[in-house]
């Protein structure tokens, strides 16, 4: 059965879907692990991380990203015959065992959803509104992936910046949630409304999930790393976690990764020998490490 894993922080720009993919591929690439790449941003960036846009613009004519799996949720009363298996993206960028379930621009409408709960309180004198919504919550992206959980080793999440529904039911289908972030001061604003989000969002659910901060990792932040002011920056957030919960790689500014991002392909394939391309190898060695570590445990 895969581990679930959320890639997620309040603020944005901090490198959410470049740490998705890039460690999406190499423990693809690298280690022969089955990969699955599940995107919850209507910005759809993790999607064009890994197929081009005309490819993309194919796939959501047909209808085969997984807005169509939410409205199969939000109303059952629709027949439906395809499942999530059938619109899994096979081998994203010719690697085998890197798959993609597409994200959308137009991922759910709120107002069916909306009406789809207020229904369902209605025809349940024993419920209330914010109950219905919880167990919508609680219930909608683990619903989607228990299909494909025994055809992969990790399944790799890459959340909107905010805390929506997809995302917050995104953490609540996870094991565990990874945390990019900058060596800055609103970086550190976002890791804290996180962090007590998720605390709020674990007793609502509590028993089912049983959720747990992987690691921070710092990205893409250039020589911002070696600044003084930075370094401080960084040793508040390690005061705040313990040592464990900080990833000692970290990633640094590197043009190839934007490059990566215009030719539709992580950094780890389109420019291997480059120090980005470098860094997210030895995360990903460390991030096994701390995957085995927990599993002895």
């Amino acid at each position: 059965m895969a581990l679930v894993l959320t890639t997620v922080n309040m603020k944005g720009g901090v490198g959410k879907t470049t740490l998705t993919v890039n460690l999406a591929t190499c423990l693809a690439k690298n280690y022969g692990k089955r990969v699955l790449i599940l995107d919850l941003d209507s910005q759809i960036s993790a999607t064009l991380s890994v197929i081009a846009p005309h490819d993309f613009a194919k796939i959501r004519k047909k209808r085969q990203t997984i807005s169509y799996l939410i409205d199969k949720i939000i109303r059952p009363y629709i027949n439906r015959k395809y499942a999530t298996p059938d619109f899994i993206v096979p081998s994203v960028c010719d690697i085998p065992g890197l798959d993609l379930l597409p994200g959308d621009i137009e991922l759910y409408d709120e107002y069916i959803i909306s009406e789809t709960l207020h229904k369902e309180t209605a025809n349940q004198d024993d419920l209330n509104f914010s109950q219905v919504w919880q167990d919508f919550e609680g219930t909608l992206i683990p619903n989607i992936i228990e299909p494909v959980l025994d055809d992969y080793d990790y399944i790799l999440t890459d959340c909107a910046p905010g805390y929506n529904l997809l995302t917050r039911s995104g953490i609540v289908a996870s094991d565990f949630y990874l945390l990019p972030a900058r060596p800055e001061p609103l970086s550190l604003v976002g890791i804290q409304l996180l962090e007590r989000r998720i605390a709020k969002l674990k007793k609502i659910h509590a028993p089912d999930i049983d959720l747990n901060l992987l690691g921070i990792v710092f990205i893409l932040s250039g020589g911002l790393f070696s600044s003084r002011y930075y370094q401080q920056v960084i040793q508040r957030v390690e005061q705040d976690f313990d040592k464990s919960q900080v990833f000692e790689n970290r990633i640094p500014m590197d043009v190839n990764v934007a490059k990566a991002v215009d030719m539709f392909t992580p950094v780890v394939v389109s420019a291997a020998s480059s120090p980005g391309s470098k860094a997210f190898s030895k995360l990903t060695e460390e991030f096994l490490q701390k995957i085995a570590a927990i599993k002895g445990s």
